[in-house]
């Protein structure tokens, strides 16, 4: 008898736990995408950029994309972006008070675009993007991963003609 209510016992808690893991909400694209956006622009520091960048751009959209745009003093502009669904690994080199965040890519997926330079307009494509953070600890760096990595793991939306 003791052995069927153990059982007993176990089926009903098992059965509660399923319940209440049925009516849970998983984690969405844009609570990993909003995490991505408020951590970039809260660490970014543009005291690297020595004086050269008039303002810049960061931004992760809902729709997965990152795009970091910088406007040089000299009149020109570099655009970077790419699909997150993308990310390969991430690198950052530097302290906890001022580092680089490297963040790279499957292959050549990050859409490069220089404009009034000198050297003329260039498109190209890179397979890194190169963000200067700030105030970056390794539990905020351990979450950038997590939310890149989830975000590559989301089944993506193929589109039928």
């Amino acid at each position: 008898m003791k052995k069927f209510t153990l059982c007993l016992k176990i089926s009903l808690l098992s059965a509660f736990c399923m319940f209440l893991c049925a009516f849970s909400e998983p984690e969405s694209i844009e609570q990993y995408v909003s995490y991505l956006h408020k951590t970039f622009t809260d660490h970014y520091d543009s005291s690297q950029e020595n004086g050269q960048i008039k303002r810049y751009e960061l931004n992760v959209t809902n729709n997965g994309f990152c795009r970091y745009k910088r406007y040089f003093n000299n009149g020109k502009t570099e655009y970077f972006a790419f699909k997150l669904a993308k990310f390969k690994d991430m690198d950052y080199y530097g302290t906890t008070n001022s580092g680089k965040l490297y963040i790279h890519t499957k292959g050549d997926d990050v859409i490069v675009q220089t404009y009034k330079d000198r050297g003329g307009d260039v498109d190209s494509m890179a397979t890194q993007i190169i963000i200067p953070v700030k105030n970056m600890e390794a539990e905020d760096l351990n979450q950038i991963r997590d939310n890149l990595e989830k975000i590559c793991a989301q089944p993506q939306l193929v589109k039928v003609p």
